[in-house]
């Protein structure tokens, strides 16, 4: 008779190829990001009207860096939990789905220079987190708490994303 710690699946996954994979695609994705926004920041975006909300250019990779490591870590501790946990597995693609949407807004938004497109694709994002935050909840509320700031933060970038939107269409 299997217990759950000795039935198959049910160790975790080992401590670096954890970190590897809780960081690496993380960290992809701020790369990527962040090299299709920061030569589209001099030209294209200083040159967009914006409204008074809007915060200085240095906050953002400085909330960014934050928020991203704050994923980081909870996708860890999802990816700590026992393989046969049930709903891991899905909290890992509901994690992922939202990080690919995540680096596909600034490609459609700085690398596309369309807010529109910034606009589609973030409310998708929106979605796409607090799916994650639900089943990260189920099995790690603090896991689902580190993505709160995120989810706060992509509401804000949201509403930043359609006033520039409108205030450029």
């Amino acid at each position: 008779m299997h217990t759950e710690q000795t039935a198959p699946g049910s160790h975790a996954m080992p401590p670096l190829p954890r970190f590897l994979v809780a960081v690496l695609p993380v960290v992809a994705v701020a790369v990527s990001a962040s090299l299709i926004t920061q030569p589209n920041i001099p030209a294209w975006y200083a040159g967009l009207q914006k409204p008074g909300f809007t915060p200085p250019n240095w906050a953002f990779p400085v909330a960014w860096t934050i928020l991203y490591a704050m994923m980081a870590y909870a996708l860890w501790r999802i990816l700590s939990l026992p393989e046969n946990r049930p709903g891991r597995a899905a909290a890992i693609v509901a994690f992922f789905v939202q990080l690919i949407l995540n680096g596909t807004w600034s490609f459609a938004f700085f690398g596309g220079q369309s807010p529109v497109a910034g606009l589609v694709v973030i409310v998708a994002l929106i979605v796409a987190i607090l799916v994650t935050i639900r089943t990260f909840w189920r099995l790690d509320h603090t896991a689902a708490g580190l993505l709160m700031p995120y989810l706060a933060w992509v509401s804000y970038a949201t509403l930043l994303n359609g006033t520039i939107w409108r205030l450029n269409g």
